[in-house]
């Protein structure tokens, strides 16, 4: 696909490099590689990691860190997208997630780990919704939505490969290597990502809102860290509310706002936004806290844990595949409401099976129900919301699209951690390295007896509640997904790219 510069002298159009669509979508592709094997990988190795750095009562924060960081940046990095050109701001994010990856690797404490986590986050914050918004450019709506057959069947390879490979890499070598296997994959990106993509953004004077970005930015902070309960909640949820206020009146204001308020004058886009906080909250908890449940209540190794998670991220590329191209058919509506209905009913089924002393069999089955219904469902509200915008606002409406799709995610796993985190400090004589012992190699079977058992069982009764409240927040998703309009796909016979 050639495209034109406009020539800063007057002297007219002039042709540049022409964009080789086959090696971006190759550099995507490692990209979108990565990104899975981080989903899975992570989440299989962090008891591993509590039982090698302690702290236990940190847990949550190690996602949390990552989730908070990507999450603020979101909206940030598709508006400078859509001002500076999705190649510059792709390989930023690309920079930040490697620096972020090594260091994490490198990390000696608790702490350490957390900070670097937030350092990949950044990296997060702009790969994630960059990508899919090249895709929108390149790509006309049919096209996407062929695309996603390719996407779904590299994201259920990284899938299969994730969770055992994590186990493996865990059994075998470090944990730390989990997050040093990220290196190739986003070098090679980088790499072809400057030397096939060539985009066109029109000279004109843009301003970046820095007073909303960083009331934007102090707000969800705050928000995020009140989610965690006790005095962080005290200060940080007023902080979060006089924050989000002061946003909302700049914006009005505001020329160029970082997150444009008549979006979501679109019922679409209000609904889908609404909806993606909770279908994020009810996806990031379970991955999050099925390893725990695994490895700290059932005593399994990681290579168990990552295999509870696997049917997820096979469910979701098949289910998304597939809903993609029913979707120019039937519409997005349908496949949203059956999408979010699947993902409600496998919630329900998981909480259940995990309270009870059975196998791993139905909470496996209950996760690829899941990922089948995050796959009809998220690939139809993203090819809605694409469509119903502009180039100049698409970068923005996707990236607002991942934004409540990750802050649902970061706000669940930040109150339910807490919740797991103060129940476990109530059990009476225990400190915080006895917790750990629970998920180290002897599984806490070195502690005497009566603990063992008390904090086993509180571990497990906590998770169980932690379940439970996900599959509630499972059906308030789809009964908010019932106000989904009925979005008619446009008929485009060219990419828009610029």
């Amino acid at each position: 696909m050639r495209t034109t510069r406009v020539d800063p002298d007057g002297n007219g159009a002039r042709p540049i490099a022409q964009t080789h669509r086959p090696l971006v979508v190759t550099a995507l592709v490692l990209g979108l590689f990565m990104a899975a094997m981080e989903f899975t990988v992570v989440s299989t190795a962090m008891p591993t990691v509590i039982g090698d750095l302690g702290g236990i009562q940190l847990y949550s924060w190690v996602f949390t860190a990552y989730m908070l960081a990507s999450t603020v940046t979101v909206p940030i990095f598709g508006k400078l997208a859509d001002l500076r050109g999705r190649k510059p701001i792709m390989l930023i994010g690309l920079a930040l997630f490697l620096a972020g990856s090594m260091a994490s690797g490198q990390a000696r404490s608790m702490p350490q780990l957390i900070a670097f986590r937030a350092l990949q986050g950044l990296g997060a914050g702009a790969m994630q919704p960059i990508s899919l918004t090249i895709v929108g450019d390149i790509f006309n709506l049919k096209e996407r939505a062929r695309m996603q057959g390719l996407f779904g069947a590299v994201w259920g390879l990284a899938g299969l490969a994730g969770p055992l490979l994590g186990g493996l890499i865990v059994d075998a070598l470090s944990w730390r290597w989990v997050f040093y296997i990220n290196v190739p994959f986003g070098i090679g990106s980088a790499v072809i990502l400057m030397m096939a993509l060539h985009e066109r953004v029109e000279r004109q004077q843009h301003t970046l809102d820095f007073r909303g970005t960083a009331l934007f930015t102090l707000a969800c902070v705050a928000l995020l860290l009140g989610a965690h309960g006790g005095n962080m909640a005290i200060i940080g949820l007023p902080a979060a509310a006089v924050g989000f206020i002061l946003f909302f009146r700049a914006e009005l204001h505001s020329p160029e706002p970082i997150l444009p308020l008549e979006l979501f004058r679109r019922r679409v886009m209000a609904v889908s936004s609404a909806a993606g906080v909770l279908v994020g909250a009810t996806m990031m908890a379970s991955v999050t806290y099925i390893p725990l449940f695994v490895q700290g209540v059932r005593g399994l190794s990681p290579t168990q844990a990552g295999a509870t998670l696997t049917p997820i991220v096979i469910g979701w590329p098949i289910a998304s595949a597939i809903g993609s191209r029913l979707s120019l058919r039937l519409g997005f509506r349908r496949l949203v409401w059956w999408g979010l209905a699947l993902v409600a009913a496998a919630s329900v089924l998981l909480a259940w099976s995990l309270d009870g002393d059975g196998g791993l069999i139905v909470p496996r089955l209950a996760m690829g129900l899941m990922g089948a219904g995050m796959g009809l469902a998220t690939v139809s509200i993203l090819l809605a919301v694409q469509s119903s915008v502009e180039w100049r606002q698409r970068g923005v409406a996707t990236s607002s699209t991942m934004f409540f799709r990750i802050m649902g995610g970061a706000i669940a796993i930040g109150i339910l951690g807490a919740i797991l985190t103060a129940r476990l400090e109530a059990v009476p004589g225990v400190s915080p390295e006895q917790a750990n012992q629970l998920l180290g190699p002897a599984h806490g079977r070195d502690l005497p007896p009566e603990l063992f058992q008390a904090l086993g069982m509180t571990l497990r009764e906590s998770l169980v509640m932690i379940f439970w409240a996900i599959a509630g927040i499972s059906v308030l998703a789809f009964l908010v997904a019932l106000r989904f309009p009925a979005v008619s796909p446009p008929q485009e016979s060219e990419p828009v790219a610029r």
